[in-house]
């Protein structure tokens, strides 16, 4: 049985495929089209999947598609109809009709005849994708199930409880009420206005102080339970409506917050401007709000589920500081977040929710790493720096972590481009620029030369599993850097460069069966420093994460990277500039 999962026509678009309940390949569109957040329709992801898996469209069984038109439609009209906003009717059933027109946009893919398609297509309501795609592949048989994001479906929070090939949704939090909503607005409000630039305000909270906790009680309160409610009057999306533009290339946001925001906590961030105190503590009290309604919730969850494993997904789920407290500010045991817990991983979650809820086939699958996208092989590797004429050296595969790691030992810029490109929003080693964590000027080296960002985001660090509780106060799994840590005090001096200013790092835990290459560098790194850690960020310069041997040539080229390692060759930037 082979279902194709796709998240289109929205932000982050992408698509999976499974195969009798097995995750063959996931990919979002951006990685191709090397647009941010790329909505519109997946076609390159959608070629990808089926080409990855050798088969034709006609081969598909079921298409499953993270949107449901029908979910809350009374709703959603009675809002509509309520404002007299025509024009957003209009476009609303222009976008449905595009939904409807799903087999032909997957023919348009691959270039065939939509009548050689017969999968039966499914509209899976948004947040029962986002609880899919992570319940459906965690090791739990049992466990709480919480969804919380901006809004999909008119809906923003959804929880329930699953168990087996089955989840019982209990309840849910609707439109116009979002913790996604608030922090989005915040970020515009702090002067970034791009979309998904939520993780920026995250890092900047640190530097602050919660001196508008007062403030943000006022903007967003709890409700009892397993709710809360925004005050309306600071926001737009319910009275002017927001301008989105979700067709095709990156989406855009109009601003949701309205002046009555600005009149509570001052005139609003001109981007590009300087960042002063009052902005470090406005981010400080969103995040500290955002916090007390979450854990909340995730009380009020476990009260209810009596259940000690918890599901998290939706965008909000991305929020690694929230993730890092579970385990102090709730009663839950185990946490599973599948690493694209973004909208993107809702193509995942369409099809598992097909495969299981409504065709009660038994899980059989843990999604246990990240790597599901577009590989090369060493060959393909070679053509491309032939081509280009790159000087490279090339090893035996044995050899390729070893050098690496000296190199990195070194004080050296490391890219790396190995094996499968990762899904979701984190480089987890194979996609990533890795350097030495020892030095306290790395983070400043890594800003200059290459990254070209503002200078209040952390880096992350990359641990071998096994030595996790030895660098961080807990040591709990964290395979797809979603949970941020205290760095144990006695260490912060060996791991400068990785620790944030609050003494925390975004970890992520590495072992041999999930990526060998990474684990063994980083084991090598230890033989050499005595440290099992690297400093990992991702492999791109304001841009997507490279995706092809050409992009990731081109990335090292223009940015002042060291070393680039590309499966068995390793490229140095001093040999190529003797060579030139």
């Amino acid at each position: 049985m082979i279902i194709l999962g796709l998240n289109a026509y929205h932000g982050d678009a992408s698509a999976a495929i499974v195969v009798d309940g097995k995750l063959m390949a996931a990919a979002e569109e951006e990685r191709f089209s090397r647009l941010k957040h790329a909505a519109g329709f997946p076609y390159q992801a959608v070629r990808y999947c089926l080409e990855t898996v050798g088969i034709k469209a006609s081969d598909i069984s079921h298409i499953a598609v993270s949107r449901n038109p029908k979910a809350h439609l009374h709703r959603k009209l009675f809002h509509s109809l309520k404002r007299k906003k025509w024009s957003q009717l209009f476009d609303r059933f222009m976008s449905t009709k595009k939904i409807w027109n799903i087999v032909a946009e997957v023919a348009k893919a691959v270039d065939t005849d939509p009548k050689s398609i017969k999968a039966k297509v499914h509209w899976v309501e948004h947040h029962r994708s986002h609880l899919s795609s992570s319940f459906f592949v965690s090791p739990f048989e049992r466990a709480a199930l919480l969804s919380v994001d901006g809004f999909g479906d008119f809906v923003s929070t959804m929880w329930g409880i699953g168990q087996g090939n089955e989840m019982k949704i209990k309840g849910f939090v609707g439109f116009p009420h979002s913790l996604g909503v608030m922090y989005t607005a915040i970020t515009q409000y702090l002067g970034f206005k791009h979309y998904g630039d939520e993780y920026k305000v995250m890092g900047l909270a640190a530097y602050g102080e919660p001196s508008y906790r007062e403030q943000f009680s006022k903007i967003v309160h709890k409700n009892g339970g397993i709710s809360f409610e925004l005050a309306l009057p600071y926001f737009k999306h319910t009275t002017e409506g927001v301008t989105m533009t979700w067709e095709k290339g990156s989406p855009a946001i109009g601003d949701l917050y309205s002046k009555n925001l600005e009149k509570l906590l001052g005139p609003e961030r001109v981007p590009g401007s300087a960042i002063d105190k009052s902005h470090q503590d406005i981010a400080h009290s969103l995040q500290d709000q955002l916090e007390t309604i979450m854990f909340s919730i995730l009380n009020n969850l476990y009260e209810k589920t009596k259940c000690d494993k918890l599901v998290m997904a939706g965008g909000v789920s991305l929020n690694c500081v929230v993730n890092g407290q579970i385990f102090d500010q709730t009663p839950f045991k185990e946490v599973y977040i599948q690493p694209a817990a973004n909208d993107s991983g809702t193509s995942i979650g369409a099809a598992y929710y097909v495969y299981h809820e409504l065709l009660k086939n038994p899980r059989s699958f843990v999604m246990r790493h990240a790597y599901y996208g577009p590989e090369y092989s060493n060959q393909k590797i070679k053509h491309v720096l032939e081509e280009k004429k790159i000087h490279f050296k090339e090893f035996p595969s044995g050899e390729v972590p070893e050098v690496t790691a000296k190199a990195v030992s070194e004080g050296k810029v490391v890219g790396l481009y190995q094996g499968r490109m990762e899904f979701g929003p984190r480089a987890l080693g194979n996609r990533s620029i890795v350097a030495d964590p020892r030095r306290t000027d790395m983070k400043d080296i890594l800003n200059k030369r290459i990254k070209l960002r503002e200078p209040f985001r952390p880096f992350a660090p990359s641990v071998l599993e096994e030595a996790t509780g030895e660098y961080f106060e807990i040591s709990h799994p964290t395979p797809f850097m979603l949970f941020t840590y205290h760095v144990k005090p006695e260490k912060q001096h060996d791991i400068p460069a990785p620790t944030h200013v609050d003494g925390t790092g975004r970890v992520q835990t590495v072992t041999r069966d999930a990526n060998p290459f990474y684990w063994s560098m980083i084991k090598a790194f230890e033989k050499i420093t005595g440290v099992p850690v690297v400093l990992n960020t991702s492999f791109n310069e304001n841009e997507p994460i490279v995706c092809t041997p050409e992009e990731a040539v081109e990335c090292f080229s223009r940015t002042r990277m060291d070393t680039l390692v590309m499966g068995n060759m390793v490229i140095g930037r001093e040999d190529n500039q003797r060579q030139n």
